[in-house]
């Protein structure tokens, strides 16, 4: 279990990120045409996952934007923006803000992923959604960075993201 903050509260998350060196774990979210889709789904391109509580809030929307504009200069290179959002939500709100460098991904039906990947808010008016973190994977999903966010309000650190890249 970990801990990080929501405006300066304790916030527990159950679980541990991927460690670096080691192959992520394989997971099935539901895309924004409803459909299951798994992390070998990906297999051959560089992955960025950007996983947050919601797009509905304004850290969240702006992580969304900023890895949209970073991924149109990445090359062989998928965003995962997930949350429990709605896949409608998720795409109402990529289709307002002309976000197309990012794929949604919701924990609808991939609650397992929450615990999998040490995300799973366990405490605290957020309980049952995801914490702030960024997991970088290779393309034969070998994770090469991870970062929990040590206060969910916080935007992650782009830069130590996309630099794991090369």
């Amino acid at each position: 279990m970990s801990q990080v903050t929501l405006k300066g509260n304790p916030v527990q998350v159950d679980g541990q990120l991927p460690a670096v060196g080691d192959k992520a774990p394989a997971f099935s979210l539901v895309a924004k045409d409803l459909s299951d889709t798994a992390l070998a789904g990906f297999d051959g391109k560089r992955k960025v996952l950007n996983i947050f509580p919601s797009i509905d809030t304004p850290t969240c929307a702006t992580s969304v934007r900023r890895f949209n504009e970073k991924a149109s200069q990445l090359d062989n290179t998928v965003v995962l923006c997930i949350s429990a959002d709605l896949p409608f939500a998720q795409a109402r709100f990529c289709g307002a803000e002309g976000l197309n460098n990012v794929v949604t991904l919701s924990t609808l039906r991939g609650h397992d992923f929450l615990k999998n990947y040490g995300v799973a808010i366990a405490s605290g008016p957020l309980a049952g959604l995801a914490a702030r973190a960024v997991v970088v994977l290779d393309e034969q999903d070998k994770v090469l960075h991870t970062e929990l966010v040590g206060e969910i309000a916080n935007e992650p650190n782009y830069d130590a993201a996309l630099k794991a890249l090369g």
